[in-house]
């Protein structure tokens, strides 16, 4: 496949895939080729500079050392709110959406809930205005982590 970058006479610029240069050569020798703007078969190539692979580098140690540090404070953070929920919410277990959407209602008392919810019961809650969020799952211990 390659991918030409097209002008118009109009001087739209798009781009199109061709299965091969000749592809692209007999489409517009034929018409085939439009402008998606204005229709127009007066297309030509555009300029456009290659795409040319590299020898890859490894990022420098400093940039690695803060996605290190990013994802320590990231990790951290969810332990911190996943511990909040967890000793200053009612747990719920399987009856969560039906819990949630009792609350929302107001058929049952306020109070801050989790538990567990199907993507079907979280997506169906979601559409009827009920507010919830996902808890983000208990990061690995960092004691045991590589």
């Amino acid at each position: 496949m390659i991918r030409y970058a097209l002008k118009c006479d109009h001087d739209h610029g798009f781009e199109a895939w061709f299965g091969s240069s000749s592809d692209y050569d007999d489409q517009a020798a034929r018409g085939l080729v439009e402008c998606p703007f204005c229709g127009s078969s007066e297309v030509e190539k555009a300029v456009m500079s290659p795409s040319v692979s590299g020898a890859k580098r490894s990022p420098p140690a400093a940039a690695l050392e803060a996605v290190k540090t990013m994802q320590t404070m990231m990790m951290e953070a969810a332990r911190e709110v996943r511990a909040h929920v967890e000793a200053n919410f009612d747990y719920v277990g399987d009856a969560f959406a039906r819990e949630a959407r009792a609350i929302h209602e107001g058929r049952s008392e306020r109070r801050e809930i989790y538990g567990e919810a199907t993507p079907a019961d979280v997506k169906k809650l979601k559409a009827d205005g009920v507010p919830v969020s996902a808890l983000p799952e208990a990061p690995p211990d960092p004691s045991k982590v590589n």
